[in-house]
């Protein structure tokens, strides 16, 4: 029987290149898509047209009010059952895109409200309409107040990606997984796969403190 100190740095190789070419790039893909849902469901959720406001705050309502294992397997195994079949990657990138949207709609809506009203009548005083207004004046404020939270929506997103591993993705934990069925060493294959989790979530913070440093200091100039 392999020695387990052993057993635990043998795995951490295999897992961390799972996190690094499966785990994070899957993370930083749903990210960015799912940064462009909230987005787009922020600014319906703010908008005159009740339509779109009804939309957005249904939308965010069902995301924020289901678990992500039930948002992942309805996209995987229930629009498989209706004869839309995805592959494991795609579903996973676009439940957890869905996942990050709905949240994170919540997050910028929060940071445009919070841009004082002087703001807009400025900007109309000078002959912007609202489209302009938000995309010139509006956005740019509200996405340094939002970077903080963004970040940490981020950085949880890594750790959820785990879930993808019930959908047969290949990420990290799978990895782990699989170290640990042929050896049955559980506790130290799994303590493996928790140190690489937390050296990913270590950095990604550290890089969320620089840009913020870097952001306050642009606005104290």
């Amino acid at each position: 029987m392999e020695n387990p100190w052993q057993l635990f740095f043998d795995s951490l190789g295999p897992i961390a290149l799972a996190g690094v070419t499966v785990t994070v790039p899957l993370a930083l893909i749903s990210f960015a898509l799912g940064l462009v849902l909230a987005v787009g469901a922020a600014l319906m959720r703010i908008s005159v047209n009740p339509v779109l406001a009804g939309i957005a705050r249904f939308y965010i309502s069902v995301i924020r009010g289901t678990p992500m294992i039930v948002q992942l397997f309805v996209i995987f195994y229930g629009l498989g059952s209706i004869g839309l079949k995805l592959d494991p990657w795609t579903s996973a990138i676009i439940a957890l895109s869905l996942n990050v949207g709905g949240y994170g709609a919540e997050v910028v809506r929060a940071a445009i409200l919070s841009v004082p009203k002087g703001q807009w009548e400025a900007a109309y005083t000078v002959g912007m309409n609202r489209t302009r207004t938000l995309t010139r004046v509006i956005l740019p404020q509200a996405a340094r107040v939002s970077v903080p939270p963004l970040s940490n929506t981020f950085i949880s997103l890594v750790k959820d990606t785990s879930l993808a591993s019930l959908i047969l993705v290949t990420e990290l934990f799978k990895v782990a997984q699989q170290i640990a069925a042929a050896t049955l060493e559980f506790m130290v294959v799994y303590l493996a796969a928790a140190l690489v989790y937390w050296v990913i979530c270590l950095v990604l913070s550290f890089g969320q403190s620089a840009l913020e440093r870097r952001l306050d200091r642009n606005v104290a100039h």
